[in-house]
């Protein structure tokens, strides 16, 4: 392999012995669907328990002298609330430029290390991402990559009861939160998350024992392997975004509809990178939302489509759109004009030149099944 070639996880050969189809992702040769095609497995993970090889995401701890110390240093650059965290729980935040602008968004769990938080940052940008906190992360504070985890998840309703035949505590697991754990004389790290709207867990391991791992749990009739065109069908329908689509170096988090993820202290003390930028919009509002939108007819409006008013002027774009199988039709997200962005509004796809009828919806467009 040269230098510019693909990068491949330690589950690739696994891949290729299920049938996988590979296509290049984020610089790593990635399953895009098994044999039984993309609707089967979008269907089988919500229904039963779908298994997801993610260990091209990028993992790694950031450790400091004492907790506050570690957390003081992260809220400098993320706008989350880490010092509140408790051990074993996690939160979903982002990066932000000095201009307000999202550079990643990512997961940072505090360990029962005193000190010590792991964090998973997404494929394409972990080389920029890990640069960014070095930048930014005092002399005291240290990140050490972790190129020797791998990282699969366990997405479905039935991913619990899978699990817990392994590691019956799982059951008591809280959403947003962590336990250590042995599968099989592996030792994991297995989490209450993941990003397909259903419950399930997302389990670190060594590298080295992944395809063990993954093989044991692959053994249960409940689970299937899935690839990266049911997890982009199955986020899209859950209204999760997804970096280079709905999040960018120009797109803020209050344009994003993420203001969940910054607490009311964090919003109104600042202090982190991007701030002035978070603050002003909250105080004087956004020039575009993101929103749901529902397409009439069977035509997907794709990224990158113009989304106009009634009267043909343009109010917005596409940023993610395909085809629904939960949802049973087309379904999309984009950014539009504040007034143009309540439900039930009427808007216009411009699909091949032509304008296509469809509305504004309320997110998610299947409802997420998160066990809170």
């Amino acid at each position: 392999m040269t230098e510019d070639a693909p990068k491949r996880t330690s589950l690739y050969d696994e891949h290729v012995k299920r049938g996988a189809r590979i296509v290049p992702f984020a610089g790593y040769d990635m399953p895009v669907q098994y044999p039984t095609g993309i609707l089967t497995e979008h269907g089988w993970t919500r229904e039963h328990a779908g298994l997801f090889d993610v260990s091209h995401m990028g993992q790694c701890y950031i450790s400091g002298p004492d907790t506050e110390t570690t957390a003081t240093a992260l809220e400098r650059i993320v706008p989350a609330d880490i010092l509140g965290l408790v051990p074993h729980q996690q939160r979903y935040t982002q990066l932000l430029s000095e201009q307000g602008g999202t550079l990643d968004d990512l997961m940072i769990t505090r360990t029962e290390t005193d000190g010590t938080f792991y964090v998973v940052v997404n494929a394409s940008r972990k080389d920029h991402d890990f640069a960014h906190f070095a930048r930014h992360l005092p002399d005291t504070v240290t990140l050490t990559r972790r190129e020797d985890l791998a990282l699969v998840a366990l997405q479905g309703p039935k991913a619990e009861d899978v699990l817990a035949k392994s590691v019956p505590a799982v059951r008591d697991l809280k959403f947003m939160h962590y336990m250590d754990a042995s599968i099989v004389g592996v030792g994991t790290h297995i989490s209450r998350s993941g990003y397909t709207g259903e419950d399930g867990f997302e389990i670190s391991m060594p590298a080295r024992h992944a395809a063990k791992l993954w093989n044991h749990l692959l053994d249960d009739a409940e689970v299937k392997p899935i690839g990266l065109g049911a997890r982009d069908s199955l986020r899209l329908e859950g209204g999760l975004c997804l970096y280079g689509h709905e999040l960018d170096e120009t797109i803020s988090p209050v344009e994003a509809d993420l203001m969940w993820s910054i607490s009311k202290r964090r919003r109104s003390e600042g202090g982190f990178i991007g701030a002035a930028r978070v603050q002003k919009e909250l105080a004087e509002g956004v020039a575009r939302k993101r929103v749901g939108i529902r397409p009439e007819g069977r035509a997907p409006a794709r990224d990158g489509t113009i989304i106009t008013d009634m009267t043909g002027r343009q109010i917005g774009v596409i940023t993610s759109g395909g085809f629904g199988p939960t949802a049973g039709g087309p379904v999309a997200m984009g950014y539009v004009e504040p007034n143009s962005s309540v439900p039930g509004t009427p808007v216009q796809l411009v699909v091949r030149d032509k304008p296509l009828p469809a509305s504004i919806v309320k997110l998610p467009f299947v409802p997420n099944r998160f066990k809170r």
